[in-house]
């Protein structure tokens, strides 16, 4: 609420200060906006690359979605803007947070983004991206604060940044170099969305200036739930002083969002695994409902410290974050020195509602309860009634299970020192920069579960089910299956480390007429520490205990198996690690609107939390045996061209890549080692002629796992989830008045599993918009996302058509359509 107050009070000082319409034009990563703008001719690109350079004389594949652009999308999750961008391929529909992303091929084996950096401002959000249930976009916004977004795929990535072999994806905030800002107001026409986002920069001084920004949120969301489930927002202040070498600047966040999350639901499955016949169960539409409803009990369970404890499911995803920072430049003796730090203070829930199996409700009764058992409502307004065979018109109960991941510290220090100089030497410039990385990484949180029944309804009515034996003795308590996942699950855990990283580096790069020639090199040094306490892990207590969790007495089949955690017998965890990673490349501008490059890079991925409570760290010492299992290592090959031209753009890279990949699936135990190889095409291009404009881009792979050395009938096949083509186009045409367009983003089929059985269908959304723009500095935006209500999946859970024809997946939201209104001043 205090979030909320703080944002509403500076929305109306906003309104009340009168100033100069916000620029469009977004400055150029780690370069200040009060610097003299670039010739119109150049396009400057400075995120993961040693000094801003014009992107045709630059050997890297890199884009950029300006804040003006991404705006016209609408209030969405980072996610489905990201999406939208060229190269990357991003699994969303999960919520606000925890979306898959990855580039070229490389895995998506689990969630997360493994090999691609998320940063905000030129430093990463979390120090590893694929962080159990806290993926680094949990702790990202994008707001009106949002200047512009720059991608690098492959290249230099993994020699300028940590822990990024794939590429970085940073998110560039306004800094308040041109004066001005805006307030809007947004509500969902056919859904459950209020939204408030203001910003306001401007010159508190001839060399001082700031620009300070946010939103806040609340309503029930994209999918019938019953509840509110999105409340809250963030606020972010920066202040730049300039000199006459330099600048420097502080910045801080604060953000305390809470959302609803979303996975997979049940759907109709039938056909064949080559052909599968896709649709909506009765009274349960996939792009619509959830299991998520006011009669779902709190999530009990016992705790992080064994005590017996509650959880509101209307929680969801709740990150907290406090950031403050640092970002200093100056050119002191023919160098320029560079400084950024930041030390966020994190923490958070991420609650998830999750698919485990379904049938119909005679069939479910008699798998917990023998035959001749029957279920009854536990919650809602027919409990106590005996449940039909038709219940809600698909005749099915389910088993889900609730996951309830606590962060109680996901804090980061990052620190980023750098000196560049450039010389001229014969009749060239070489550039060489020098730099040494420091990152703290906390990783404290608790992962508790529990087990439900419920009926499968839509429209937020979902209600839990007792099962009771043909002797009418309950199965199961209050709609509780079980007080962790499932009856002989030991899954309770926690984890308590710290990832400490150093990694100094540098890079030399000489241009000489047409031709430019670089390389840089990395070496990450990194130490864990930490404790590992886990029911599942071998020989330290219990493991499973009875516990009367109702208090009366008396133990029911949920209460004689609860997970317990041996919290005076904890695991160590003690190694270090170390890696190389470098990048070598050519660029040739041969003509003004057109260049050429090459470039062949090998990076690493330290392996963080996915080999934890494998067989990977030892439980009695904590070390790593083997060096290969601490780190894994993406090599790759590229090369293509740029053009640019009179209102033309049109980039092409060929690439081939070579990842291994430590994971754990699902976030059971079911680890995976493996090696992947990747061949392709990115094609990206723009078109401009008076009003009418087109952006475009779509990446073709081809790629397979080379080794699978824990399942050998693996090596072979093809990745799951990844589609031979993804795409995106936005044709808009635009006026004084108006503008009108759509952004298309699609992907074709793939495999639903590594067995390479079930072929998950592709799809293709189409993302609408209309800006009107009545009087000076109003502007009205009607946006429709997935106009036509396309059923599409990100992921289906079956590996094959099953034989009850019913399925499990993760979809993308239906239809929303939403109105705004903004002021610009």
């Amino acid at each position: 609420m205090k979030l909320r107050y703080l944002l509403l009070a500076f929305a109306a000082s906003c309104v009340a200060t009168p100033a100069l319409a916000q620029s469009e034009t977004a400055p150029a990563a780690g370069t200040d906006g009060a610097k003299p703008a670039k010739a119109a001719t150049q396009d400057v690109f400075s995120t993961g690359v040693a000094k801003g350079r014009d992107r045709l004389d630059s050997a890297t594949s890199t884009s950029a979605l300006k804040a003006s652009e991404s705006e016209k999308l609408g209030p969405r999750p980072l996610a489905d803007i990201l999406r939208t961008m060229p190269g990357l391929r991003v699994e969303s529909a999960i919520g606000e947070g925890n979306a898959n992303y990855t580039v070229r091929g490389l895995p998506l084996a689990a969630g997360g983004s493994k090999y691609m950096q998320l940063q905000e401002d030129g430093l990463p959000v979390l120090e590893f991206g694929d962080l159990f249930n806290f993926g680094a976009d949990v702790f990202l916004r994008a707001d009106f604060n949002l200047a512009a977004v720059e991608s690098i795929r492959g290249g230099s990535a993994s020699t300028f940044a940590s822990d990024s072999p794939g590429g970085l994806i940073n998110l560039i905030s306004k800094t308040g170099d041109q004066p001005g800002g805006a307030v809007q107001v947004t509500r969902g026409l056919d859904y459950g969305e209020n939204r408030l986002d203001a910003d306001y920069g401007a010159k508190l001084s001839e060399n001082l200036r700031f620009h300070v920004g946010g939103f806040y949120r609340w309503g029930e969301g994209p999918r019938d739930i019953g509840f509110t489930g999105y409340r809250g927002g963030q606020i972010k202040l920066n202040v730049t002083r300039q000199f006459s070498n330099g600048y420097i600047r502080l910045h801080a966040k604060y953000l305390d969002d809470r959302s609803p999350t979303f996975a997979p639901y049940y759907f109709k499955l039938t056909g064949t695994d080559a052909n599968p016949v896709i649709a909506n169960l009765p009274n349960f539409d996939i792009r619509s409902d959830s299991v998520l409803s006011p009669y779902i009990s709190d999530v009990t369970t016992l705790d992080g410290k064994n005590q017996l404890r509650r959880f509101p499911v209307k929680d969801g995803m709740h990150p907290k974050s406090k950031a403050i920072g640092l970002e200093a430049q100056f050119d002191v003796g023919g160098w320029t020195i560079s400084e950024k730090a930041r030390f966020s203070k994190n923490s958070g829930d991420f609650l998830r509602v999750f698919a485990n199996s379904a049938d119909t409700v005679a069939n479910f009764a008699a798998s917990q309860g023998g035959a001749g058992a029957t279920a009854r409502y536990a919650t809602g307004p027919k409990a106590g009634q005996l449940v039909p065979a038709n219940a809600n018109g698909n005749g099915l109960l389910a088993l889900y299970y609730m996951a309830e991941t606590r962060a109680r510290s996901l804090d980061n220090f990052t620190n980023d020192l750098r000196a560049t100089r450039v010389w001229n030497v014969g009749k060239g410039k070489l550039t060489m920069t020098a730099g040494v990385y420091k990152a703290i990484q906390t990783l404290n949180s608790e992962w508790l579960h529990s087990a439900i029944d419920v009926d499968v309804a839509g429209n937020g009515e979902t209600a839990m089910v007792n099962v009771f034996n043909a002797g009418g003795v309950a199965q199961t308590q209050n709609g509780f299956f079980a007080y962790g996942r499932g009856r002989t699950s030991k899954f309770r855990r926690i984890f308590d480390v710290k990832y400490d990283v150093t990694a100094p580096y540098g890079s030399v790069n000489y241009h000489v007429g047409k031709v430019s020639v670089g390389g840089s090199l990395r070496y990450d040094i990194g130490k864990v520490r930490g404790s590992l306490y886990g029911a599942d892990l071998g020989g330290r207590g219990t493991g499973l205990i009875a516990y009367d969790v109702n208090g009366d007495g008396l133990l029911t089949g949920p209460e004689n198996s609860v997970a317990w955690l041996p919290l005076s017998q904890p695991a160590p965890v003690d190694y270090n690690y170390g890696y190389l990673s470098y990048s070598t490349g050519i660029n040739w501008r041969v003509a003004e609107p057109f260049s050429v490059f090459a470039r062949y890079s090998k990076g690493g991925r330290a392996n963080a939390d996915k080999i934890l409570f494998t067989p990977v760290v030892s439980a009695t010492t904590g070390d790593v045996a083997n060096a290969s299992d601490k780190y894994d290592a993406v090599r790759q090959l590229e090369g293509g061209f740029k053009f640019r031209k009179a209102g033309v753009t049109l980039n092409a890279t060929a690439f081939l890549a070579n990842a291994d990949d430590h994971n754990v699936l699902n976030g059971s135990a079911n680890q995976t080692i493996r090696s992947y190889r990747a061949h392709g095409l990115e094609l990206e291009g723009s078109f401009r002629e008076g009003p009418f404009s087109i952006t475009a881009g779509a990446t073709y792979t081809k790629a397979k796992i080379t080794e699978d050395k824990l399942d050998p009938t693996l090596t072979g096949k093809e990745p799951r989830h990844q589609p031979a083509w993804t795409f995106e186009a936005t044709p808009q045409f635009e006026t004084k008045h108006f503008t009108v367009g759509a952004n298309v983003v699609g992907l074709t089929g793939s495999y639903a599993q590594d067995s390479n059985l079930l072929r998950m269908p592709g799809f293709t959304v189409v993302n609408a918009f209309l800006q009107v723009r009545p009087l000076p500095r109003v502007q009205l935006m009607l946006n429709a996302n997935n106009l036509f209500d396309k059923i599409g999946f990100f992921e289906i859970s079956q590996s094959t058509v099953p034989a009850n024809g019913i399925g499990s997946g993760r979809a993308i939201n239906g239809r929303t359509i939403s109105g705004s209104l903004r002021y610009d001043f």
